[in-house]
């Protein structure tokens, strides 16, 4: 034993001289570690004769299935079973320990483990999904808001509460006004019952229209319904007089308002701006039904522009040009009307302020536009006759949606260049946009298409023949 020891593993494999005992050849064993036959540990068996030419297959494993906690992975020592292909020999495989008592009962559960497979099954989910479950809705979303406005006013415990939630509401929603101004002015019919209540319902829409920009247009056309439907009419006045009331007492410290400090001037051009929308959009009906506008707010827009524009400020001209967009064109056709001249008065006084005031760049280049929209008519396009055909000469819009063309060259040209057909005729030949055919669809070209030209317009005998039969057929059932 001690010489088989002494030597390197390995050492004198192939040998054909007799080593000894625990040598490598044939007396030895054929051990790599010099170990003999008489040394082999115990619980390794004695390696089994293979079957010569071929391999035995391996046994059907058990399923690999995770052995319970604490439970040992080793393999414990057994009978030892035929080596599969590709498998290392026997005499490179690692020796292991004598098993233990603790393995013993770690084989014996992984047996039983083994011999047992732990199928795991998932449970079933059922659905809580049903056809007669209630309709969805977001959180904060209501399908009709006037749902929350048929109850009137008892949820409120005021009606400054009540307006001021409905005006917020047409503030964030103003495509509602149409649907849920009729309920709010029935509302207010039961609730407005006197002077002061009256009053505070006008205050309420004129601060929300004043404070809100966006808010200006809507308050307008609020204001208009509330004026034609609200049923109260005490001594002091109905709803749109204390309403042009309220306005006129804005009105009266316009001069002091355009030269106050920023704030006030803020507030003022937002009383401005609502003054021209109640100008469009308050109707005031005659006694013969005829519907008009109020005069008395068509002079306070005159005054209120002589105000602004004598105060040559960036906001007050600003604030001018955009009173001057909105209803210059309505204001202009009323003049007109009456023989004034107050908007060519305007124009000019709007020249001498681009010439002479201290105002940016911007400003002069915002109203020297507006004065480009002004001589264009605001911008308005009267439409031709139906009788007369329309033509370059009495129609500005008639090559508004022609195409853009390019040259060769990369110069542009629309049908309005008196050039047109020739530039046109000579993109058509650089481009060579259509082939060669006729009008009526004939091919000039010469070589038609292989495909078409191989098919044959007569029909198969057969086909001809079960054509002929289908015929006969139908006749026949037609008779019957």
């Amino acid at each position: 034993m001690s010489d088989g020891f002494d030597r390197a593993p390995g050492a004198g494999r192939g040998r054909s001289r007799g080593l000894g005992r625990g040598g490598g050849g044939p007396e030895g064993g054929g051990f790599p570690n010099g170990a003999g036959a008489a040394e082999r540990p115990r619980h390794q068996p004695p390696p089994q004769p293979k079957a010569p030419g071929f391999l035995q297959p391996p046994p059907l494993r058990q399923p690999r299935t995770a052995p319970p906690p604490g439970a040992q992975c080793e393999v414990p020592a057994g009978p030892q079973r035929p080596p599969r292909p590709g498998a290392l020999p026997e005499q490179t495989r690692p020796l292991r320990a004598p098993p233990s008592s603790q393995d013993n009962i770690a084989q014996q559960n992984l047996e039983s483990a083994m011999a047992k497979p732990q199928v795991v099954v998932a449970p079933v989910l059922m659905s809580k999904l049903s056809v007669n479950a209630p309709e969805f809705y977001p959180s904060g979303y209501s399908s009709n808001y006037t749902e929350s406005y048929e109850d009137g006013c008892e949820d409120y415990p005021t009606l400054s509460e009540y307006v001021q939630d409905f005006l917020n509401h047409l503030t964030e929603q103003p495509g509602s006004f149409e649907t849920e101004i009729e309920q709010f002015a029935e509302t207010l019919n039961g609730w407005v019952t006197t002077d002061d209540a009256l009053q505070e319902l006008v205050e309420l829409i004129y601060q929300q229209a004043t404070s809100i920009p966006n808010f200006s247009y809507m308050g307008a056309r609020l204001c208009n319904y509330l004026s034609h439907h609200l049923t109260i009419s005490p001594q002091s006045g109905n709803f749109r007089q204390l309403l042009l009331q309220r306005c006129r007492t804005e009105y009266e410290v316009k001069d002091q308002a355009a030269k106050g400090d920023e704030v006030t001037r803020k507030r003022f051009h937002a009383f401005v701006l609502f003054l021209g929308e109640l100008y469009l959009n308050l109707e005031i009906k005659g006694t013969n039904g005829q519907v008009t506008r109020a005069d008395i707010l068509q002079v306070g827009l005159r005054e209120l522009l002589n105000a602004l524009f004598s105060n040559p400020m960036d906001d007050n001209l600003i604030c001018a040009v955009k009173l001057l967009k909105l209803t210059g064109s309505v204001l202009e056709d009323a003049w007109k009307e009456k023989g004034k001249t107050d908007m060519e008065e305007i124009i000019q006084r709007i020249e001498n302020v681009v010439l002479d005031a201290n105002c940016s760049r911007d400003v002069k280049q915002m109203l020297l536009k507006l004065v480009e929209l002004r001589s264009s008519n605001w911008g308005r396009v009267h439409a031709t006759s139906t009788y007369r055909e329309a033509t370059p000469e009495n129609d500005p819009n008639y090559f508004m949606n022609e195409p853009t063309f390019y040259t060769s060259d990369g110069v542009p040209f629309t049908a309005a260049d008196p050039d047109y057909q020739e530039k046109y005729q000579e993109l058509l030949e650089r481009e060579d946009f259509f082939p060669d055919y006729e009008e009526n669809g004939t091919d000039l070209s010469g070589a038609g298409d292989p495909y078409l030209d191989d098919i044959d317009d007569e029909m198969d005998p057969e086909i001809e023949e079960a054509y002929e039969k289908f015929c006969l057929e139908s006749e026949r059932k037609r008779k019957q």
